[in-house]
Order: structure tokens, then C-alpha cells, then sequence
């Protein structure tokens, strides 16, 4: 069965951690373009002012408030966005959060809150949005990580909730794939995103810490979830950074095993500050309308890599006609109406001669 996308104008989106980074990127994306979005938090104060924000600048934004990590609130959260607008088109599952610790130290208690909220905050959200996708059609988007596909130590525990994200919404999709169910299943793999990812996770180190970079703004990820919403997609990984990261870690795992055992416990530290004061947003909610973090690294604003995946067409078009236009005024300067009739003058330079073109007349010395 072929699966229909609609505009994004004719949408309505639901976005689980909507009110800070990504999820908050993706809902002002998504409402400035037209589309109702309604948000999904623990914090309801949080969500109040997004949705206020985004409506005084002109777009429509609902929410919810509830925990992913609880299937109850999820199944609340698909049946009120149904009472009160119809149905939904896109379901993006994106709440999240990390811990900054050890394996070896990192507490059950913490170590259960983060999988409860990446993993099976993205379980819940998956299954009972398609409870209603299955019948109607749309996009289920998740959002792993560049972690999905590669070691970090550090941030260990969130590098695991990543993988299993990536295993369960590829099987998810070939699930339905054989069932022929008109659904869209896309995974959203971001590199290290300027977001306060930092804000919201524990933290057992001894200084602040940090995404490694580079670190790319939210928007563009956001730009990538709403081309999945429009446009059937497999994966996306968003920066040419987490690209290259990926296919290093695949294809030479020895020796990336090596530069990201050191490399990581350089990078996702801040040595000058003391850890934050971490007030919500990992077992209590909190830490809402945020969209940028406070470390000090610069933030990339685009991406090639980005723009080949959203413009193949149109990128490819953009390379032949830079061929062609190269070749033509290549053919025109070597043409012996535009240059003379030439021959080679052999001067020497170093170990290598240096041959110049000089035209007859020159050479004769008229002008």
C-alpha cells in the first residue's frame, strides 16, 4: 500500500517533549508552516507558555501534559488530541534525557528513569499513536541519535536507550511494511544538538557537561522531521559530523574504539565550570521554553550533508549545471580564436620544468 503524506499546512502534529529544544524547534517550525501542533510535557506551566508563545506569533498549538514514560498518559494524551481536533496526522516521539556517568556508577534508580523515558517513552508513544495511524495514515517519527550507532562513554546509558530506539523502530517498520499499513516510520539520528540537553541530565562528574562538538542548532533537525512528515523516510542523520562519526565507528571499530574511549571524556566536560544545578527535567518535570544550552562551543546553523538529503534532486541539478557552465567556459578560453595560436614555452623552475603558453604573435614581438 503507498503512503500519502499530507502538507505540513494540512497537518495536525504531535510532538512528545515539545517545550524545550528539538520538540520546541519543531513546534514553532511546524506552527509558523501552518500546521495545528499540539505538545506533550510533564510540565503543564511549561506548556501553557509554549503554546501561548506560539500563538501570539500567529500559529496553533494545543497541549497535553503527561509522562511518556507511562503508557496511560500516552494513551490519554492519543485520545484527548482525537476528542478535541479529529485525529493527528504526524506523531513525533522526541522527549528524552541523559546522565553523564559511568556505568559502573550510575544509580538503578537513574539508570531506569532515563530508559523508562527514551525507550519506552518512545514504546508507548509508538504503539498507541498507531493505534490511530493505522486507520488514518500518517508519518511516526522517532528521534534516536547519532548514539544509536556508535559508542560514547559518558554517556553510556543514553548511548544504550539510543540503540534500542533504533532496533525497535527498524523492526516496527518492517511490522508494518508487511502488514501494508499506511504508515511512515522514520528515524531522526541527530549529531550533537546546542539544545539544554545539559539542563536536564544528571550529572556524576566533577565539572559541567556538555554535547561534544560540533554542535548543530535544533532547527535543522527540526527541518529534518518535518521533510519526514511530508515525505516518506527510512532514516536521517542530521550534521556531516555524525555521518563521518557513524561511518568511522562501522567501518574501523578498532580504532575508533581507541579515539572515543579517550576522546569522550575530553569533549563532554566542561573543565572551567562546576556541574549545573539541575532543577527538573529528568525524574520531575521542569526546565520547559528553552530552546538553545549554555555552553560556550559555536553552534553550525547549516549543514551540506543536510541540504543533499532534503534537495537530491535539486543539489544534483545544482552540480551539473556547475559542471557544464565549468566545461563550457573551459572549451571557450582554449578556443585559438580566444587565446591565439599558442606554443609551449619551457622555463625552469626547481626539479620540475614550468611550461607557460604563449601565443606566436607575442613571441615574435608584435602586438
Amino acid at each position: 500500500m503507498g503512503i500519502a503524506l499530507k502538507p505540513i499546512a494540512e497537518q495536525i502534529i504531535v510532538i512528545t517533549g515539545g517545550t524545550s529544544g528539538i520538540g520546541l524547534a519543531t513546534a514553532k517550525m511546524a506552527a509558523a508552516r501552518g500546521a495545528q501542533v499540539v505538545i506533550m510535557a510533564r510540565d503543564e506551566d511549561g506548556c501553557r507558555r509554549v503554546a501561548a508563545e506560539i500563538e501570539a506569533d500567529g500559529g496553533r498549538c494545543d497541549y497535553v501534559t503527561g509522562d511518556v514514560g507511562v503508557r496511560t498518559d500516552i494513551r490519554h494524551a492519543v485520545e484527548t488530541v482525537i476528542a478535541r481536533h479529529g485525529g493527528f496526522d504526524t506523531w513525533v516521539n522526541d522527549a528524552g534525557v541523559g546522565a553523564y556517568a559511568m556505568l559502573s556508577e550510575i544509580s538503578d534508580k537513574d539508570h531506569e528513569r532515563l530508559i523508562q523515558t527514551n525507550y519506552w517513552g518512545v514504546v508507548y508513544g509508538s504503539t498507541e499513536a498507531l493505534s490511530h495511524l493505522r486507520e488514518r495514515g500518517g508519518a511516526l517519527i522517532n528521534l534516536g541519535s547519532i548514539s544509536s550507532d556508535m559508542p560514547a562513554p559518558v554517556l553510556s546509558a543514553y548511548t544504550a536507550s539510543k540503540f534500542a530506539v533504533k532496533g525497535f523502530t527498524d523492526s516496527l517498520r518492517l511490522e508494518l511494511m508487511h502488514e501494508g499499513a499506511p504508515v511512515s516510520v522514520t528515524l531522526i539520528q541527530p549529531s550533537g544538538i546546542h539544545t539544554p540537553f545539559g539542563d536536564h541530565a544528571v550529572n556524576y562528574l566533577d565539572h559541567a557537561s556538555k554535547v561534544p562538538p560540533p554542535v548543530y542548532a535544533p532547527e535543522l533537525v527540526a527541518e529534518a522531521i518535518l521533510h519526514a512528515a511530508e515525505h516518506p523516510t527510512r532514516s536521517f542523520i542530521v550534521g556531516g559530523t555524525g555521518r563521518v562519526l557513524t561511518w568511522a565507528a562501522r567501518t574501523f571499530p578498532k580504532l575508533t574504539d581507541t579515539i572515543y574511549s579517550n576522546l569522550f571524556f575530553k569533549t563532554a566536560v566542561d573543565p572551567t565550570r562546576p556541574p549545573r544545578d539541575v532543577k527538573g527535567g529528568f525524574h520531575e518535570a521542569g526546565s520547559a521554553g528553552r530552546l538553545y544550552g549554555d555552553q560556550s562551543d559555536g553552534m553550525r546553523r547549516s549543514s551540506i550533508f543536510n541540504t543533499v538529503q532534503l534537495h537530491p534532486a535539486a543539489t544534483m541539478a545544482s552540480v551539473a549545471a556547475a559542471g557544464a557552465a565549468g566545461a563550457a567556459i573551459t572549451a571557450w578560453l582554449l578556443r585559438p580564436d580566444a587565446q591565439g595560436d599558442q606554443e609551449p614555452v619551457e622555463e625552469a623552475h626547481g626539479d620540475v620544468p614550468r611550461v607557460e603558453m604563449v601565443s606566436r604573435d607575442r613571441a615574435a614581438g608584435r602586438r
